[in-house]
């Protein structure tokens, strides 16, 4: 099938009030622009320079979706990141959302984040421990910052050749996800559980997941992405797909 066939397919198998952010990394403009014909609205990137060519060739059209950034912000990378995100979903510590804060002041632009919880503890990936306070204490952080505004947390979930290994992980974000709305934290508006990806997005719905990133499903595996995958240690290259 096309990607607009495969785009429209997955769209109408899940609710609608699920988001679908498109895992960008590694796709063609003209990839890009055929799932936005089907219907797309959000632009998922890992790495700033790669949104920056993308949104460059897809013209006007990058101005009509929202820019979703899904990859490790590294902080000399910031000013580059605000000119085109609408939303940074990997916030991982005060110092980040500081530096983010302090440049998007400069540039009089309010961004939208989300916490990353590590949810597995796993050493090779990003985000903050599963633990309701430290994800309170940097919830409350980030909500006295005048150009953030808090919108949701985000997980990846171990990678697992079984998706239905990974249930117990979505769950658990979810709680924490509930356990801070109920915390009524001023200067948030807690709305988006991002988790699940290509293998995982099914069972992130049914675990109550309102937003999945997606690219392989979608797009299908390219040569480069299977060459990545087989080599050791590369892994997090792919993984937030």
């Amino acid at each position: 099938m096309s990607i607009r066939e495969d785009y429209l397919k997955i769209r109408r198998g899940i609710p609608d009030h699920v988001e679908i952010v498109l895992a960008a990394k590694m796709k063609g403009a003209d990839e890009i622009d055929e799932a936005l014909a089907a219907g797309a609205g959000i632009i998922g990137e890992n790495y700033v320079q790669e949104a920056e060519k993308m949104h460059e060739q897809l013209g006007e059209k990058a101005g009509e979706v929202k820019w979703h950034f899904i990859g490790t912000l590294q902080k000399n990378k910031i000013n580059k990141a605000l000119k085109i995100f609408d939303c940074i979903q990997t916030v991982d510590s005060a110092g980040l959302a500081d530096e983010i804060n302090k440049r998007a002041r400069v540039m009089q632009k309010k961004v939208a984040v989300y916490i990353e919880v590590n949810i597995g503890s796993e050493y090779t990936k990003s985000g903050v421990e599963p633990d309701h306070d430290i994800i309170e204490k940097l919830a409350r952080h980030i909500a006295g910052l005048d150009c953030l505004k808090l919108e949701g947390l985000m997980t990846m979930g171990p990678r697992v050749g079984d998706p239905e290994k990974v249930r117990p992980f979505f769950r658990k974000i979810k709680k924490y996800y509930e356990q801070l709305k109920m915390e009524g934290i001023p200067n948030t508006d807690l709305k988006c559980l991002s988790m699940g990806m290509s293998n995982s997005y099914k069972i992130a719905i049914e675990e109550g997941a309102n937003m999945v990133r997606l690219g392989t499903v979608v797009f299908g595996t390219r040569s480069c992405e299977t060459k990545l995958a087989a080599e050791g240690g590369k892994e997090n290259r792919i993984e937030r797909r």
